[in-house]
């Protein structure tokens, strides 16, 4: 599935990084951070590391922007006498507002959407492993702060929520949870 959203990104991404710089502008932005997910099912893989991709754009005379995020986590543990793998995918759009201050380089911005939420949790017995997959949909809201150095390098960082019931097992789980991160990238 992963691959699919990387593949999706990158037919938004390109054409964009070659439109017309007078009509559109837009940002590309690496996350690095982490996910927390829900303790009672998730134990001992609820805090994962993350990794993404956020991306806006618009023409210039649009008050908000398209936003398409892609995000991975995934943690693995052995302290509870198993090892168990957790991991999950998300794939959100919506909009996202980033508000312009007058003569700064300093840009504030909040956004929300749809999120097509995978996860999975597999433990592991000897060799055996007893995967628990599915995907499900939800929503999603961020917000954060950004800064655009040299008009085109982005440095910031950025909170965000997510929700979507996935059946893992006998259970109905979220999917989702609290997200937080650096983000470094590049505006155009």
């Amino acid at each position: 599935m992963l691959r699919q959203l990387f593949i999706l990104l990158g037919l938004v991404v390109i054409p964009l990084a070659h439109a017309d710089d007078a009509a559109w502008s837009g940002n590309v932005n690496l996350l690095f951070g982490a996910k927390s997910l829900d303790e009672s099912y998730w134990y001992p893989v609820e805090d994962q590391g993350e990794f993404g991709v956020m991306v806006d754009f618009k023409r210039r005379e649009w008050p908000i922007s398209v936003a398409l995020d892609i995000l991975a986590s995934a943690m693995d543990d052995s302290s509870t006498g198993l090892y168990i793998e957790g991991a999950t995918s998300e794939l959100d759009f919506g909009i996202r507002k980033i508000f312009e201050l007058s003569g700064s380089t300093v840009h504030p911005f909040i956004g929300g959407g749809l999120a097509l939420i995978g996860a999975e949790r597999t433990t592991w017995i000897g060799p055996a492993a007893f995967p628990e997959r599915d995907t499900g949909a939800g929503i999603w809201l961020n917000g954060g702060v950004y800064v655009t150095l040299s008009e085109a390098f982005n440095l910031g960082f950025q909170i965000r929520i997510s929700g979507a019931e996935v059946t893992l097992g006998n259970s109905q789980v979220n999917g989702g949870g609290g997200h937080s991160g650096l983000m470094v990238g590049y505006h155009w």
